[in-house]
């Protein structure tokens, strides 16, 4: 062999410091990987011995399954369920309050009557300064005022919720109800959503996977009350329900009548979902494996961004799309007169005779047939049209301008000047929950589902249970009242 080749002549020190690093690798390469399989087999035997229970063993104990005890037991799953989300909505109810009044004041008490005033400067006709000031501008302060403080402070906590953990745990509490009435039991989550927004709660029906269950989650999201529909309620509430016992236990009856509503709505979701699941959405409720993932800290910005960003900017800038025609809509019908009359007065007349038939009146449809982009200006609505239809002097700033009154005492004698009695404000507190979605929650339905068909029966499904049922609590009332 030739005494030159490599197998005989000596290794140059740059060959023996590259076969040392080799050596080096395949070693560190060695014990990394034993490391490696010893970490996992070592992380798995740490996992079975915490979940997997053997014959006459008891489980050993873990904070998660201390919690979970409790929280999807039998008897307290449901209490502290309710009593969650009750702080929940307490929470945003209350403390929407401050911000709501103080976004009010800018919007409508401070900036209003500067652009009504720059409008008439510049020379704007009347006209166009009511369609643009007095109607689209107004409708959408009063949007914006009202649904963004409760959207700001319910999504961050219900998001918080979802990222602890504790919503599969709601999910898993509620399965058997929504099974029982052909739904999923994911529905309950959306559900939940939709007492915050109806539009977020049908987006939120995504998780659910067979899509009969997910378009029975769409149809049914509505009765569960959304944060626009709140403020009726309790206002309608405290004037009328309350005011029927004496003054110390007033706040607990008016709560009690709204939590009663929102209780109804949750009936009207499982026996409509029982009622689809038999007719037009028949079928087999989907069997599905519910993880219960570990409980782990949520996190803060990425929660804030989800609940902020994703759901309430995106759900509030379609309400306000919607509520700019409305409020021009509504200044409309107020301004334009036919034979001396305003447009907004014959419909008030033509729909009285229904109105009064099913316990309400002509001004309270009409107010929910201009008001269908948002339920937040439902109220400054009603008090502008029961102004207008009864004559009454000195109070709001004219023919198609919303307005709300500080007092309540004010607003229940507008309210009774107009007719009202008990019977209509129970009836408009059901009306409130039964009724057709807002034109942000129909768009919605139509962009998740692709369907005219399907948005039409979820549109017209609820209105026309909200007119039975006010139906049948008048005859009641005028039978035994």
């Amino acid at each position: 062999m030739d005494p030159e080749s490599s197998a005989f002549r000596p290794a140059t020190p740059a060959e023996e410091i590259l076969r040392d690093a080799q050596r080096w690798r395949q070693k560190i390469s060695g014990d990394l990987h034993e490391h490696f399989v010893e970490a996992i087999y070592g992380h798995a035997a740490r996992l079975t011995s915490r979940a997997v229970t053997r014959p006459g063993q008891a489980a050993r104990p873990t904070l998660d399954r201390a919690i979970d005890r409790i929280v999807t037991s039998r008897i307290w799953g449901f209490p502290v369920m309710f009593l969650l989300f009750a702080l929940m909505f307490w929470l945003t109810i209350s403390g929407a309050n401050v911000p709501s009044a103080m976004i009010a004041n800018l919007l409508i008490d401070q900036l209003y009557p500067v652009l009504r005033e720059g409008a008439t400067s510049l020379g704007f006709p009347w006209w166009l300064r009511g369609v643009l000031i007095d109607g689209m501008y107004l409708a959408t302060a009063w949007v914006v005022s009202v649904m963004l403080p409760p959207m700001a402070i319910f999504f961050p906590m219900f998001t918080l919720l979802e990222d602890y953990g504790y919503l599969p745990r709601v999910a898993f509490n509620l399965d058997r109800l929504f099974k029982k009435a052909g739904a999923h039991g994911k529905q309950s989550m959306t559900t939940m959503m939709g007492f915050g927004c109806n539009a977020a709660g049908v987006i939120a029906t995504r998780i659910i996977d067979s899509p009969r269950e997910r378009l029975i989650a769409i149809i049914t999201n509505n009765f569960a009350l959304c944060n626009g529909r709140w403020p009726t309620q309790f206002l309608i509430a405290a004037l009328f329900i309350g005011s029927l016992v004496p003054a110390h236990l007033a706040g607990l009856v008016s709560a009690g009548a709204v939590t009663g509503v929102a209780a109804l709505g949750v009936l009207f979701t499982l026996g409509t979902a029982w009622a689809l699941t038999r007719t037009v959405l028949k079928g087999e409720v989907s069997t599905f494996s519910l993880e219960l993932p570990p409980y782990r800290p949520p996190r803060i910005w990425q929660t804030l961004y989800t609940s902020l960003v994703d759901r309430t900017i995106f759900v509030l800038w379609r309400a306000v799309v919607f509520a700019l025609p409305a409020g021009a809509v509504i200044w409309l019908s107020g301004n334009i007169h036919i034979g001396g009359v305003s447009i907004a007065q014959h419909m008030v007349s033509g729909l009285d005779p229904v109105g009064l038939f099913v316990g309400l009146n002509g001004v309270i449809l009409l107010a929910y047939i201009v008001s269908i982009p948002a339920n937040e200006i439902i109220i400054p609505t009603i008090l502008m049209l029961t102004v207008m239809n009864t004559g009454v002097q000195g109070v709001g700033q004219g023919a198609g301008v919303m307005f709300e009154l500080d007092s309540d005492s004010a607003v229940k004698s507008l309210l009774t000047a107009g007719g009202w009695t008990t019977l209509t404000a129970v009836n408009l507190m059901l009306f409130s929950l039964l009724h057709n979605p807002c034109s942000t929650t129909i768009y919605t339905i139509y962009k998740e589902t692709g369907s005219a068909k399907w948005t039409a029966l979820a549109t017209l499904l609820p209105v026309g249970l909200g007119f039975l049922v006010t139906f049948l609590v008048a005859q009641l009332w005028r039978l035994f009242g």
